[in-house]
């Protein structure tokens, strides 16, 4: 693959193949993620010595899977250069619906059906927008589906919850195969999926380019509009399978439930070195960063650390997460010191 390489002198040239950089390679935003991972398990441990149990952090992961299971799907959307965060509504209409069907004396087999196919459909709802009036911004068309999805939700529920689900599908949120959660074995599958899906298929490789100029990707004959039709309707579906696993673990559903997920599932992605901007990212990022944050949120609630504190510190991570590649990109630019000079006053 050709490559444009810049000398020591400012000039570049075109590389046909761009040979191994072990400085390039320890420099990889993964290496940093695995670093806070260790650093994050320390400080779980010395806070809390039986935290290292396997049956312990088979638990701790039980708390934060539901939203892992979003993030996956949210990178592809993060990686177009959009964004949704209508996912957490998306949760809680489709449980809120699932559980007034079970209520209405609907099998509770086919109230899932049903919660995945709501789920699908809002997804297409935002993608369908996006892709008819290209002017509009994601986030403010998925904003207002956001507040669309959780007042249908209310409409139906109010103030109202409802459980009493049958024993078989409390083993989605909390059953076990031999030692490892269910939800676990789901994510793992799905991240492999998603993985593959991406950096091994057309399909992936559409995303980035999709990423990087849409305009382009257009011209070069890509459906542009179709994969984000796609992305978007798999993130509504996927936000449903969420909902089921949710209302398992609580064995109940509300109109609230799910608030403020969207938060941690886009931080989720960010930190994983999913780009903003779009065209760039992993899989691997992505799943560290799931450890991450997930790890850090159960540790800090061990020692009942408030949930403002916590929000904080994942703020901090992300800012991190944003600036350090990019001051590592400018830093290595000579227009970067040559400006950085001029602009340093001489000393008399």
């Amino acid at each position: 693959m050709a490559e444009q390489v810049m000398k020591s002198d400012g000039t570049r040239i075109v590389a046909s193949e761009r040979g191994f950089s072990f400085k390039r390679f320890i420099l990889q935003w993964e290496w940093m993620l695995v670093l806070m991972l260790v650093i994050v398990n320390i400080i779980n441990i010395s806070f809390s010595p039986n935290y290292a149990n396997f049956t312990n952090v088979m638990n701790a992961m039980r708390d934060f899977l539901d939203k892992a299971i979003v993030v996956f799907p949210m990178a592809f959307v993060i990686m177009l250069g959009e964004i949704d965060i209508s996912v957490a509504s998306i949760m809680a209409l489709s449980s809120v619906i699932m559980g007034v069907c079970f209520k209405s004396g609907i099998p509770m087999g086919t109230a899932i059906i049903i919660a995945l196919l709501v789920g699908t459909a809002c997804g297409f709802i935002n993608g369908i927008i996006l892709v008819k009036f290209k002017q509009l911004s994601s986030m403010i068309v998925t904003l207002a589906t956001q507040i669309i999805f959780r007042g249908i939700a209310s409409i139906l529920l109010e103030t109202n919850s409802v459980g009493g689900f049958p024993s078989w599908f409390n083993q989605f949120g909390w059953g076990k195969v031999g030692s490892v959660p269910i939800i676990l074995i789901f994510c793992i599958v799905e991240g492999l999926f998603f993985a593959y899906l991406l950096h091994f298929t057309k399909f992936g490789r559409r995303t980035y380019a999709m990423g990087n100029s849409v305009t382009v990707s257009r011209f070069s004959g890509i459906k542009t509009d179709k994969i984000k039709l796609i992305i978007f309707t798999v993130t509504g579906l996927m936000s449903a399978v969420a909902a089921v696993f949710l209302a398992s673990k609580m064995g109940s559903v509300r109109p609230d439930v799910a608030k403020g997920y969207e938060l941690d599932i886009i931080a989720m992605v960010v930190l994983g070195g999913v780009s903003s901007a779009g065209g760039k990212g992993n899989i691997l990022g992505t799943v560290l960063s799931i450890l991450v944050i997930g790890l850090l949120r159960y540790g800090l609630g061990l020692i009942n650390v408030q949930s403002q504190i916590i929000m904080v510190i994942v703020g901090a991570l992300l800012i991190i997460a944003v600036a350090i590649p990019n001051l590592k990109s400018s830093i290595g630019r000579p227009e970067f010191l040559k400006s950085f000079i001029k602009k340093t006053p001489a000393k008399n």
